[in-house]
């Protein structure tokens, strides 16, 4: 949180504001965050963040953001890095340059040329969590014998 007034010549860099209706959280650049981070906004990350990002509506991953962990949203827009499965409830956006290290669910996506995904996607309906493929990479080869048993039947 900033803080107004004090001497400390430490810069804060986690910043939450509200902007209209909606509130705004920064993890700024050269923050770590361990731990979920939960909002009803918007997330926005510039630093680092370990472990599992929850955003009502949005969370932004700007260039030489990371987040090792997954991603829940109405809307993802990433433009760093994410090592995590995605779920947006409406729209993904990979954005050129951008690498993301897992899979993403949503209904609509978006992958600009250079952006780099390396997981399945899939499209249509988000399904929660507890659904959705897995992310580890041991356990793929699984999923897709079951998904190739589904489809021969």
């Amino acid at each position: 949180m900033p803080r107004f007034g004090s001497s400390s010549s430490q810069p804060e860099k986690e910043v939450t504001m509200s902007v209209g209706s909606e509130v705004l959280t920064i993890i700024a650049v050269g923050a770590t965050v361990n731990g979920e981070i939960q909002s009803e906004g918007i997330v926005k990350v510039e630093g680092k963040v370990n472990g599992t990002v929850r955003a009502a509506r949005q969370v932004l991953v700007a260039k030489g953001g990371l987040i090792e962990g997954d991603v829940h949203t109405g809307e993802a827009i990433i433009g760093g890095e994410v090592h995590g499965a995605i779920f947006a409830e409406e729209r993904a956006e990979i954005q050129g340059k951008a690498v993301v290290q897992g899979d993403i669910s949503a209904k609509r996506l978006i992958v600009q040329e250079g952006g780099e995904v390396n997981g399945f996607l899939k499209m249509g309906v988000v399904p929660q969590p507890s659904e959705a493929a897995p992310a580890r990479p041991d356990s793929r080869p699984q999923l897709a014998r079951k998904k190739a048993a589904e489809f021969a039947t």
